[in-house]
């Protein structure tokens, strides 16, 4: 969960850029989420797919953060059943912190 899985080198150039912006939020968090996403589903995803997720991308990663993690509520335009795929790639930030800060069991 630390950085990219999936080679570029089978993808085409759009996808290419999808997975580089992924891993490349500016917040870790959304790289995690953004990238293990992009890992696993990229590859396959259709065409209309690929323009709702760049349109999701183009959010404030500052929103999107609270919008994955449930502490704001989904607004209207991105409540999706691709939103809420993405959204299922969240890691339990609590286990991750608990263990970066020496407290895991």
């Amino acid at each position: 969960m630390t950085g990219v899985t999936l080679s570029s080198a089978d993808l085409d150039v759009r996808r290419r850029r999808i997975l580089f912006r992924c891993w490349h939020r500016g917040i870790r968090e959304m790289d995690l989420v953004f990238g293990q996403f992009a890992d696993n589903e990229l590859s396959t995803l259709p065409e209309a797919d690929l323009d709702e997720f760049e349109r999701i991308m183009a959010e404030e990663d500052n929103d999107l953060v609270r919008w994955v993690m449930g502490t704001l509520p989904v607004p209207a335009h991105l409540d999706t059943p691709l939103f809420a795929r993405l959204a299922s790639y969240k890691p339990d930030f609590e286990e991750v912190t608990a263990a970066l800060l020496g407290k895991a069991e």
